[in-house]
């Protein structure tokens, strides 16, 4: 038994800028990334190597939470193009058409559904998988048990995975974003700080508040150390913060489930799909699923 995880806004995304043709529903809306969204995630679904059992899917909808009131500087519905912004409700509305579970977020994001659930769930299934490529959700990896899945890549990140590609253990993530920053949530981190010197810092001794302010106490010694012991010392503060933003919360509420079970995937219900397919005007897809709930 196996927990997909999905990452919908990232999914929705990708499929409105992936160079597949366009699509309008009879009614003339622009429904590309909503059509798109479905093709993946039936992908997903049949997958004989992915073994769906239990999947749920996760939006930020709206793309606003709890952490736009800490920093005002963090990601928002501000630059989402009108067409793609449109599609939201009708992307959940998609994903509930295939028999998934939808957890659309309001307080909390996406990522804190996932993050939530996986330490939730994770000693109940063979493995979770999260699907999603972004770096803030290495912080949820845990051996094999808890694995990040990137399908466009087609790469599986275990702990070791991780730590070889960002350079630091999943428990010490949040505190390399909020030093070198992540441009795609807002967060701007500390000027100086790239990824390798990031790395090497918490690499060496795990936590912000755990690196001294005298650079030359330090155990490591990345370029400019003496100008990165100075910048951290004048804005310790702001990377904590940083941090804070950076951190998912593993008690987020998961609307409609209350248990493991509420998550089984038993197949396509046919009839709801169907209608929602002429609803989009899209034929092709009817042939799709393998597996129908009648």
């Amino acid at each position: 038994m196996r927990l997909h995880l999905v990452d919908g806004t990232y999914e929705l995304y990708r499929a409105h800028f992936s160079p597949r043709p366009g699509h309008a529903a009879p009614d003339g809306q622009d429904v590309k990334a909503s059509v798109g969204l479905m093709s993946s995630l039936l992908m997903l679904l049949h997958d004989a190597d992915e073994a769906v059992t239990h999947v749920a899917v996760a939006f930020d909808n709206p793309i606003r939470s709890f952490r736009n009131a800490l920093f005002a500087g963090y990601k928002s519905d501000e630059g989402v193009p009108p067409e793609l912004h449109a599609q939201f409700n009708l992307a959940e509305e998609a994903v509930a058409a295939l028999g998934v579970r939808v957890w659309s977020m309001k307080e909390h994001e996406a990522d804190d559904a996932l993050a939530t659930a996986a330490a939730k769930w994770a000693d109940q299934v063979e493995q979770v998988r999260i699907c999603t490529p972004d770096k803030d959700l290495g912080q949820c990896v845990r051996g094999q048990r808890v694995v990040q899945v990137d399908r466009r890549q087609e790469k599986v990140l275990d702990e070791d995975a991780v730590r070889a590609k960002l350079g630091v253990s999943p428990a010490s993530v949040p505190d390399w974003l909020a030093l070198m920053g992540d441009v795609a949530d807002g967060i701007p981190g500390l000027k100086g700080f790239g990824e390798k010197g990031a790395a090497s810092l918490l690499t060496a001794y795990g936590k912000l508040e755990s690196i001294p302010d005298d650079a030359s106490t330090w155990t490591v010694r990345p370029r400019g150390a003496d100008k990165l012991a100075a910048t951290l010392r004048e804005h310790r503060a702001d990377a904590l913060l940083y941090r804070r933003l950076a951190t998912l919360v593993t008690d987020a509420p998961l609307p409609g489930t209350k248990t493991l079970e509420d998550l089984a995937w038993r197949g396509v219900p046919r009839a709801t799909f169907e209608s929602f397919c002429d609803k989009l005007g899209v034929t092709t897809l009817k042939r799709r699923p393998k597996r129908w709930v009648e």
